[in-house]
């Protein structure tokens, strides 16, 4: 903390604080369980920002404000070094059901500790290791965004040698990718970020594309993988040869030479949102104005004083609505869904200095925040999106609680909208909430009501070459078309061949929509190969992928240690075990609300089956992944005699 800091100011941004917060900072450097009793004990608060006040009486929040005054400016004055205190399990647990104002489970207390930065969440050596047997062994991750990044540090942190590939000009995937106007996440950014690798400084609650491609930037530069990655650099397929239990990879480059390279073990990192996927709509070749999916956005382009359409009304659209209805003569939006909407008040405000002081300085106040952040927007919802079968408005809603989210949710379109009843007609949606990816209001009916802006529900019939031509034979002329229509989830492969010698291929066993792995990682048949923010890994009732991924690295390089700590030349999921895993993730998904008959999203293939989203708590995967079980897997040993 600063030691040059009057009480004064320290006071004035002690008061911008979140007290709950506040208190378990007091109980941290005090070992004073006072603060977690009576009169302290915030209220429950359900928004996913709570009020700041803990619903504390104002000379409550003043006597906690002042006692940390006293507390940090002594341990700032006397130069001590952060006390580490050591907290029993019981006690930090209370703290977090104090914290949040209910009960937070035991079963949640590691996970949430590892969130914290409390307790350790990386894999380690059990033996110790030569230099000699990691100098020949080899990881190949492919992808260089969120989870290739991930991946990349840990295996180099553990000394495991690995190169890391992408085929774009720069780091960051999705987020370098996207660059459309007003681009940004829907988690807030003090969760959506590595446990590891906390960030105090974020300039905003929900960041921008550009502010979170920084942010990944930096990670790579501060951890040594930046200069490791090949850029320019695209896999186009990838052969394993049981005999000598290696990988055999063609690699191409900008400079369209292809290198052929062996590795031990391949790590797919291309996530489900890697190719855009355009619509099969009649005449799109014939339209003679600017036409580009938003993942391709122009750098160069204006939309000044022009008539632009906008296809479809998922989250990239409503981000840009806003943006592009502000430089456009006329906005078209055409929608063929309407799209459950939430309120989230901190969505365009930025981060104080006062904040952002606190949780750069203030001991253990970013550990506390971040927990507050993984508890609000975690498994709290996963159970209204579970169908009650006794529940008898199952045409509007899956249960209960579900039906009290649509009331609130269409309160708030109603208030949005007031006036407006041929929009609220086309807003609001007919399947339960939750159905379809929850988005965040970006100021979505706002942008609705201006005057230079259309919501058109017809479905498109075709397109000429100057306008957008519906079933009901209505012509809407365009300068611009922007295709907001998402990607190509279920083929995450794209055009990456990936099959064992003499085998058939992993792209014709998943076929065009229907991929499987144990674990959303790891294939039958397919040995030493992993994927990260593979099939059923998204995430569709709250939390950040990031937390996913990071179980993932996690497992996966536990794995590879060992392996080389017990001299396996190769690892193999087997098939009942994977198949066995899938089977109970359909019948979960069978009773939650990405399987209701109304729903229909793309989260599903043509038969049905929901392939992307994770049916699971987050505490559940965490389990799930925490330590892999090599009773799970084939495995084969070098030496032939120890097999």
């Amino acid at each position: 903390m600063n030691q040059n800091i009057s009480r004064e100011r320290l006071k004035a941004i002690l008061l911008k604080s979140d007290i709950p917060i506040l208190l378990m900072v007091l109980v941290h450097l005090t070992n004073d369980s006072t603060w977690i009793k009576s009169p302290y004990l915030p209220k429950r608060d359900l928004s996913f920002f709570p009020d700041e006040s803990g619903g504390l009486p104002p000379e409550v929040q003043e006597h906690v404000v002042d006692s940390a005054c006293d507390v940090l400016l002594n341990l700032s004055n006397s130069m001590r070094i952060t006390p580490d205190r050591k907290l029993s399990e019981e006690t930090l647990l209370e703290m977090m059901s104090v914290c949040v104002g209910e009960n937070v489970p035991k079963e949640y207390l590691t996970m949430m500790l590892e969130e914290m930065g409390f307790k350790d969440r990386d894999s380690h050596w059990r033996t110790d290791v030569s230099t000699d047997s990691l100098r020949d062994f080899r990881v190949l991750v492919v992808g260089a965004g969120m989870s290739g990044l991930c991946a990349a540090m840990k295996l180099s942190s553990a000394g495991i040698p690995l190169t890391i590939v992408e085929k774009n000009t720069a780091l960051g995937g999705t987020w370098h990718e996207n660059a459309y106007p007003g681009v940004g996440c829907d988690v807030p950014n003090h969760f959506y970020s590595y446990s590891f690798y906390p960030n105090p400084n974020w300039t905003e609650y929900f960041s921008s594309g550009p502010e979170i491609h920084e942010y990944f930037t930096n990670c790579a530069k501060d951890s040594g993988i930046l200069e490791q990655i090949r850029f320019n650099a695209e896999v186009v397929s990838a052969q394993y040869d049981r005999q000598s239990a290696s990988w055999t990879v063609d690699i191409q480059h900008r400079d369209s030479y292809t290198t052929t390279e062996t590795f031990n073990i391949v790590v797919f990192a291309l996530g489900q949102m890697n190719r855009p996927k355009l619509p099969n709509i009649v005449g799109t070749e014939k339209f003679v104005g600017e036409a580009f999916h938003t993942a391709r956005w122009p750098h160069t382009i204006s939309l000044k004083d022009k008539n632009v359409a906008v296809i479809g009304t998922g989250a990239s659209a409503m981000q840009l609505a806003r943006e592009v209805a502000v430089d456009a003569k006329r906005l078209m939006i055409f929608q063929r869904d309407a799209q459950w909407t939430i309120p989230t008040r901190d969505y365009h405000n930025t981060v104080s200095d006062e904040k952002r002081w606190l949780l750069k300085n203030v001991p253990y106040y970013s550990s506390w925040y971040r927990f507050g952040l993984v508890w609000r927007y975690g498994d709290r919802l996963l159970d209204s999106v579970r169908i009650d079968p006794k529940w008898p408005n199952s045409h509007r809603s899956l249960n209960e609680r579900n039906d009290r989210h649509r009331q609130a949710l269409t309160e708030y379109m109603q208030s949005e909208l007031k006036g407006r009843a041929d929009l609220l007609d086309k807003t609001i949606p007919t399947y339960p909430p939750y159905g379809k990816r929850i988005l965040v209001d970006n100021d979505w009916f706002k942008t609705l009501k201006r005057d230079n802006v259309d919501l058109i529900t017809d479905k498109v019939s075709h397109i000429t070459d100057d306008s957008i031509v519906t079933d009901s034979c209505n012509a809407y002329k365009t300068d611009v078309i922007i295709y907001a229509t998402g990607f190509q989830a279920s083929q995450s492969l794209g055009t990456i061949k990936v099959n064992v010698k003499d085998g058939p291929s992993l792209n014709d066993i998943w076929g065009d929509d229907n991929p499987k792995a144990y674990l959303g990682m790891s294939v039958p048949n397919f040995p030493n190969l992993f994927f990260l923010y593979g099939p059923n890994t998204n995430l569709g009732h709250g939390g950040s992928i990031i937390f996913v991924v990071e179980c993932q690295v996690r497992y996966i390089n536990s794995l590879i240690m060992r392996m080389i700590e017990n001299n396996f030349s190769s690892v193999e999921c087997r098939q009942q075990i994977h198949d066995q895993y899938n089977e109970k993730i359909d019948k979960e998904h069978a009773q939650l609300v990405w399987g209701h008959p109304k729903v229909k999203s793309w989260y599903r293939n043509k038969e049905g089956r929901v392939f992307s989203i994770m049916p699971w708590r987050l505490v559940d995967y965490w389990k799930y992944t925490r330590e892999p079980q090599l009773n799970d897997f084939f495995t084969i040993s070098h030496d032939p005699a120890a097999q």
